[in-house]
């Protein structure tokens, strides 16, 4: 797809988004595996299907509802996406962030990026929530390459200041405020979809990574590339591989996102509540 088809497409998801939604919301929210349901709980909401949105990709896995959801929280609105597209489902990188980029294109200027993640930093534990500092790219991809879309950045965007440092210090305000303890750390995207070896590990700790995922980071591009602003969180699922002497599985991963699900939809409430 060339970039004046891709603006079309983009331009037409946002407008569609419009005409069934209204005005952009104050936030987005990415919401990671075994995430999505944070939104569920409250009264007021509106949904639209991945598929019934142009140029949306549908995902694959188990935890990733592929809704977009419209609702309010502490007089603040915002828009979800529940579920997101890897690029191990074999989805090109551009197409990965055809949906953060639509709710850029609709207006949404302040973005809520989550993920579930293992490990590396062996201080942690699984049921940890960690800020996202910063991030180290090992996808083997960049969803800017091909001809830039002048309209949404410059070719060559800064990425010194991926996660904001303002949203960074309002999330650590948010969690003092609820009594929660937040890590912080580096983010690091691997391809997936195998789980990484113990070898692989050791070397991602010596690049300075303390959670390993296999999503978020083409967002995170994307989205600064689009001059909005971001905030990651990872949910610490598991121990990466070779710390403990146990099997990695999917299953544990979303079962301690279920577990964890309380901490988080009152960090995310709190943080709302603070921006006002």
């Amino acid at each position: 797809m060339n970039t004046i088809e891709l603006e079309g497409q983009l331009n037409q998801a946002a407008e569609l988004l419009r005409q069934r939604l209204g005005q952009p919301p104050a936030w987005g929210m990415i919401l990671g595996s075994g995430l999505g349901d944070f939104v569920d709980q409250l009264a007021q909401r509106r949904s639209i299907p991945y598929a019934e949105i142009p140029g949306f990709p549908v995902s694959t896995v188990v935890g990733h509802s592929g809704r977009l959801t419209l609702a309010e929280a502490e007089g603040v609105s915002f828009c979800a996406l529940q579920g997101r597209v890897h690029l191990y489902e074999g989805v090109p990188a551009w197409q990965v962030v055809a949906a953060v980029r639509t709710l850029a294109c609709w207006g949404v200027r302040r973005f809520v990026v989550t993920n579930a993640a293992g490990a590396i930093n062996t201080d942690f534990t699984p049921g940890d929530l960690m800020l996202i500092t910063d991030h180290i790219n090992l996808l083997g991809d960049n969803p800017l390459c091909g001809p830039n879309l002048d309209s949404f950045g410059e070719r060559f965007p800064d990425m010194t200041r991926a996660y904001r440092p303002k949203l960074i210090e309002a999330a650590r305000r948010a969690a003092s405020q609820i009594g929660l303890k937040l890590r912080e750390g580096v983010y690091v995207a691997v391809l997936g979809p195998s789980y990484e070896t113990p070898a692989e590990i050791r070397m991602l700790r010596t690049l300075g990574a303390d959670a390993v995922g296999m999503s978020t980071v083409p967002e995170v591009i994307a989205l600064n590339h689009a001059g909005c602003s971001v905030l990651g969180i990872s949910c610490i699922t598991n121990m990466a591989a070779g710390i403990l002497d146990e099997p990695m599985r999917h299953e544990d991963v979303l079962a301690t996102t279920s577990r964890v699900r309380k901490d988080f939809a009152s960090l995310l409430f709190e943080l709302l509540r603070g921006a006002k």
